[in-house]
């Protein structure tokens, strides 16, 4: 039967897929618009299995804090190319994504299309359209009754940081400037850890061990490389510890003092006591 531009129109609304795309599935349905929609996500899911081995290292990060500030969501969702990236079906996912991670609070991404399957066949919907690979690729949920969780998204959206408060009784707005400049300062410093105590023994020994056998290449006495191992861990400590790091606003001091002013002035005992930065191509996924 001969399929009207009327029809293709209809079902080019309905799914977003492409003028062809939409005549073919028409063409293939007899005129049946359930079953043409029905070809269409079965389009999404071949796709899917056809672009299954290919990199997805482009994307986007995503955010979202309740209006109080106690549950906060970040997620990584990635595609093959910047130009699906940033197109309005890819950013509209993204949302969507976010908005389904922080309700659902899932543990994986896994765990997330698993208990959300609207989204999963969204998912594979706009796969089919664009052509590319799409994955959900990490997330994290964070809860904070008795603290404060502030997000922050640089600039295009490749780098995001939720960084999360404790011992917050009240959270002023001065807080929350604050919690603004140490996400960002994590975004920018890309920290190890919030203090000493979150780096592993096995970072600190292989530190330990790169400084000594630099100093012995050096010339160095034997019983004094300890000694400059030790004076180049601290370093290291100023350099990927948060709290020890010089303030990007104002390298005269920490982060730690200021979060002591904040603390004298306002006589609280607010702390840091996490951070997740997702940057778009990290190993450590």
């Amino acid at each position: 039967m001969a399929i009207t531009a009327q029809q293709v129109n209809e079902l080019r609304k309905k799914t977003g897929a492409g003028m062809m795309d939409c005549k073919k599935a028409l063409t293939e349905a007899n005129g049946d618009m359930n079953k043409a929609i029905e070809i269409l996500r079965k389009k999404g899911a071949a796709v899917a299995a056809k672009r299954a081995d290919k990199s997805a290292n482009e994307g986007l990060i995503a955010t979202k804090i309740s209006d109080d500030g106690k549950h906060g969501s970040i997620a990584e969702i990635n595609c093959e190319t910047d130009f699906v990236a940033n197109s309005k079906d890819f950013i509209d996912l993204t949302k969507d994504v976010i908005e389904a991670v922080f309700n659902d609070k899932p543990a994986s991404p896994a765990e997330l299309l698993d208990k959300n399957s609207k989204l999963k066949t969204r998912v594979t919907e706009v796969l089919g359209k664009v052509g590319e690979k799409i994955e959900i690729s990490r997330l994290a949920n964070e809860e904070a009754p008795n603290g404060l969780l502030v997000d922050y998204i640089h600039m295009g959206a490749k780098l995001g940081v939720l960084i999360k408060f404790d011992n917050v009784t009240d959270a002023s707005d001065e807080l929350g400037t604050l919690g603004k400049d140490f996400a960002m300062q994590v975004a920018a410093m890309n920290p190890i850890s919030v203090s000493r105590d979150g780096i592993s023994k096995d970072i600190i020994e292989k530190e330990l061990e790169i400084y000594k056998e630099v100093a012995r290449k050096e010339g160095k006495p034997e019983q004094i490389l300890e000694k400059i191992a030790t004076g180049k861990l601290n370093k290291f400590y100023q350099e990927n510890c948060l709290l020890e790091q010089a303030f990007i606003k104002d390298n005269t001091k920490t982060v730690s003092a200021l979060l002591d002013e904040f603390n004298t002035a306002h006589k609280s005992k607010v702390k840091i006591s996490l951070f997740h930065r997702f940057h778009l191509g990290d190993e450590n996924k």
